[in-house]
């Protein structure tokens, strides 16, 4: 079975949205791991919108299943995972004013810079982790830089999915199975939801771990997180 991990930084949204600390992310991080949930995932960003740094550390000890730091690989960013030692360390090529990720790194182009932090990680003993497009070059160029697994960056195949779900799909295979052949684990997640999901967990081949967030918490405003994070585990098996 694909592992379920979630991403709770929007509940991290809407308690900054007011203040305070309701919903209490580290509530939501330990209902979600009782409800069935085999990972947790947090991107922090450097403007602190949503998941904070200190939300970051606060969590680490509660954390009973798999703990996924995402984010930019700056200097401070390297400074908190070495601090944190999750389990696993995805990293993403986002610009600190972004507003979500919409591409995969360049593991050819920043090959040695990606080649550096990996090493950095992996002395700690993290699993490293690189969220790439489904394009084979990247993902050997992720093997080349030392990374344990690739993340399959998925708004494509979202987007794509409900006007042609063979079309969509069929790079995501592709670049699973090349993973696979260097020895690479194979993650995914950005916009996977419950009309997709299934699809591309029956389509894609070798599929380790999911992170989805957004549309989890989003449908867990309707069905309650209890039942959502069924509704997801249901369609991972």
């Amino acid at each position: 079975m694909t592992r379920l991990c979630v991403n709770i930084n929007k509940i991290a949204t809407l308690r900054n949205s007011r203040g305070g600390d309701c919903p209490n992310v580290l509530e939501a991080a330990i209902r979600c791991q009782e409800f069935g949930a085999q990972g947790i995932c947090v991107h922090p960003r450097p403007d602190e919108r949503h998941i904070r740094k200190q939300d970051v550390l606060d969590i680490k000890p509660f954390i009973t299943t798999e703990y996924n730091l995402e984010g930019y690989p700056s200097e401070e960013f390297v400074e908190l995972a070495l601090a944190v030692k999750p389990d696993q360390v995805t990293l993403c090529p986002d610009e600190p004013n972004q507003r979500t990720s919409d591409h995969g790194f360049d593991t050819v182009g920043r090959s040695s810079f990606l080649r550096e932090v990996v090493g950095v990680l992996k002395f700690e003993g993290i699993r490293t982790s690189i969220l790439v497009d489904p394009i084979p070059r990247m993902v050997e160029g992720a093997k080349e830089a030392g990374s344990d697994r690739v993340e399959l960056f998925t708004e494509q195949f979202a987007r794509l999915f409900p006007k042609d779900p063979t079309l969509a799909v069929a790079p995501f295979k592709e670049a699973a199975i090349v993973g696979r052949g260097l020895g690479l684990a194979i993650n995914a997640g950005h916009d996977l939801s419950l009309r997709n999901l299934k699809y591309f967990r029956q389509n894609v081949p070798f599929l380790e771990e999911v992170s989805i967030g957004h549309a989890l918490i989003a449908d867990a405003l309707y069905s309650g997180l209890k039942n959502t994070i069924a509704e997801y585990l249901a369609c991972l098996r």
